[in-house]
């Protein structure tokens, strides 16, 4: 018998690229971030709408973040960049 992972879910690794849903969003900010979050996970849970909409709300946060002045660019993290 095997057991599912809590940490590491297997509808973060469906992708079929490979790629970790991690290794993406590990590069964007917290709102941006989990907004591919839900969106990558959209359809391999119960409710996909529920996810979508998450997403949603997380970009519109974004978007208010964006409109308020508090947004960062994104820059992806590289040698040079301080974040890493």
């Amino acid at each position: 018998m095997t057991t599912a992972d809590p940490i590491n879910p297997a509808h973060y690794k469906a992708h079929p690229s490979g790629i970790e849903c991690i290794e993406v969003t590990r590069h964007f900010n917290f709102n941006l971030g989990n907004a591919i979050k839900y969106i990558w996970r959209a359809g391999h849970k119960v409710d996909t709408v529920q996810d979508l909409k998450k997403a949603i709300w997380y970009l519109e946060d974004e978007i208010k973040r964006s409109r308020s002045g508090a947004y960062r660019q994104y820059r992806p993290r590289s040698a040079g960049n301080p974040r890493n």
